[in-house]
């Protein structure tokens, strides 16, 4: 992402503004942001695994 910018992303979240709206906005943000928290809880419960059984 870090090679996307702030004009880039400025661009993208006017174009996303212009298509869903500024009613629909938040709502996408806080399903996108509830997805990448259950990823990010997967992945850590998937590495502790991997590390629970390396140990035995």
């Amino acid at each position: 992402m870090a090679s996307i910018g702030v004009p880039g992303l400025i661009l993208i979240l006017t174009i996303a503004l212009v298509i869903f709206g500024p009613k629909k906005l938040p709502e996408i943000g806080k399903a996108a942001g509830q997805t990448l928290k259950e990823f990010k809880n997967s992945a850590r419960d998937l590495t502790e695994d991997q590390g629970e059984t390396k140990k035995k």
